[in-house]
């Protein structure tokens, strides 16, 4: 079962792994309804490197993206479904965090052997500067998983 462990912890922990010569794999996301997307992906990132470290963000910044009504469970209930999966070492639940400069200095202190990501987010410069930052791998784990989505998921039902 995977720790849940604070943004205050993080930073030792992975100095310490990276002493044991630990290569360290960041992932991250919202994981509202997991589905079997985020499983593979997951999988995928894991053998990346020897830890897997997942950054789940917080109520308030999927309420920013995703609208008025997600997430569905709260950080605390989808980190608590998280630390159930086997390809998981670590989950850092994140505040919310308004500006880019956040997650790079968070990343940038982390220091992370790979950040690992899906070949269609949406971003992509965001990972491409946090991994250059951070001395990191930008590593495209696998491609979007059929036709998994979250907002697609609550969609159809909603319809129903």
């Amino acid at each position: 079962m995977a720790e849940i462990i604070s943004i205050n912890k993080i930073n030792s922990l992975c100095d310490r792994l990276k002493k044991q010569d630990r290569v360290v794999v960041l992932a991250g996301g919202c994981f509202d309804v997991l589905h079997p997307g985020h499983v593979t992906f997951l999988e995928k990132a894991k053998k990346a490197g020897d830890i897997l470290v997942v950054l789940l963000e917080s109520d308030e910044k999927i309420k920013t993206i995703k609208g008025v009504n997600r997430p569905v469970h709260t950080q605390s209930e989808r980190a608590k479904v998280l630390s159930a999966l086997a390809p998981i070492d670590y989950i850092v639940k994140l505040p919310y965090f308004k500006k880019d400069l956040e997650y790079d200095r968070l990343i940038s202190k982390i220091k992370p052997g790979v950040i690992a990501a899906t070949s269609k987010i949406k971003n992509i410069r965001h990972y491409r500067r946090a991994a250059q930052l951070a001395g990191a791998k930008l590593k495209f784990v696998t491609k979007t998983i059929g036709s998994y989505s979250t907002s697609s998921l609550i969609g159809s039902i909603a319809v129903q």
